[in-house]
């Protein structure tokens, strides 16, 4: 048998054919890999991807051109710079995004998980310190927001929590892997401990759910990765009342919705872990991308890591994008990419 090559992706027609369809690409963060990736569809039956090195990836949050991104100890701000996209020295007239790196705010070793532009600040869940964040210039993080559980903001971990949910710019729900208030207490019940919060009163909607995450609100209903059971679930925002929508096959975070579809990523379990081991997904878990059709709750294509890929954290679309480019902070094109203005240049170096 062939070893695959690193980051092969495995794919049905229907994956491809929808990114095309839908005139996007998708980005996706990989903290196991340390990358983030844009696969974007080359035609109607085969796609073309980038990795690029962040490490420790997680987060990631969309704001116009911006693109911000949650490294092991810093949070990256990339732009689009479409003028660099077009004048790419290697591939002219080939790609119609070109993301380059801005800023850097260090952070330190925080462990952020999901982040969004709201109201122009940029906001992280602070999993390490069991808050909410804004990320700025000023200090390593700005803390803001905690749960009426946790008394004290200690770099402790202590109930992970881990998802937001936005509606309108504002913040609506939370998700957590556990309610108490000791150092990685969300341990000792992991399977079954995890929670959604309501925000700002911190009232627990849902109890009882297995490590969720990336809640979600699309069209006014909530949603949310019942993630060890690989199960996307709806939420009544009203009674917190579980319906599942879809059974995806794979230990289920970071998804995004456009139109009547929404791309799911999904990971390995941990084989070596005792408290996987009898889950349903444990002999059918995968890294990759599912794709769910939501009025038919049926799962309508998918892509899937043959090497290489074993944990993805987000998922973002990129609207109106088909072939974008992304330079990594470790790659020196970006040393000769310069743009200002409505002007963009690719240096010539000796």
């Amino acid at each position: 048998m062939k070893t695959p090559n690193p980051f092969e992706l495995e794919y049905t027609p229907q994956f491809a054919e929808l990114l095309h369809s839908l005139n996007i690409s998708v980005a996706l963060s990989t903290y196991q890999a340390g990358k983030v990736v844009m696969i974007s569809a080359y035609d109607k039956d085969r796609l073309i991807q980038f990795p690029r090195t962040f490490e420790n990836a997680m987060g990631m949050a969309l704001q116009g051109d911006k693109l911000a991104i949650s490294a092991k100890a810093s949070v990256e701000v990339l732009k689009n710079a479409k003028g660099l996209a077009v004048n790419y020295p290697k591939k002219p007239n080939t790609y119609d995004a070109m993301f380059v790196p801005r800023t850097t705010y260090h952070t330190g070793y925080l462990a952020l998980h999901d982040m969004a532009y709201l109201n122009n600040k940029l906001v992280a869940v602070n999993t390490l310190f069991s808050c909410l964040s804004y990320i700025n210039e000023d200090e390593n993080f700005t803390p803001f927001w905690q749960p009426p559980f946790i008394d004290d903001l200690k770099p402790e971990d202590r109930c992970h929590m881990n998802g937001m949910a936005t509606e309108n710019g504002e913040i609506k729900y939370l998700s957590a892997l556990g309610s108490d208030n000791n150092k990685q207490s969300w341990r000792d019940n992991k399977m079954n401990g995890g929670i959604l919060m309501e925000y700002p009163t911190g009232k627990i909607l849902t109890k009882g759910l297995s490590m969720p995450h990336s809640p979600r609100i699309f069209n006014n209903k909530l949603y949310v990765l019942n993630s060890a059971q690989g199960e996307l679930l709806e939420i009544d925002r009203k009674t917190g009342t579980k319906d599942v929508i879809v059974n995806l096959g794979g230990f289920a975070r970071g998804m995004e919705m456009i139109g009547d579809y929404l791309f799911i990523g999904v990971s390995k379990l941990r084989h070596n872990s005792k408290a996987f081991s009898d889950l349903p997904i444990a002999k059918t878990s995968f890294a990759g991308i599912i794709a769910v059709h939501l009025p038919y709750k049926t799962i309508v294509g998918q892509a899937k890591y043959k090497m290489s890929v074993d944990e993805i954290y987000d998922v973002k679309i990129l609207k109106n994008i088909r072939r974008p480019n992304i330079i990594g902070l470790n790659n020196n094109t970006g040393l000769t990419s310069l743009s200002f203005g409505n002007n963009s240049y690719w240096a010539q170096t000796k």
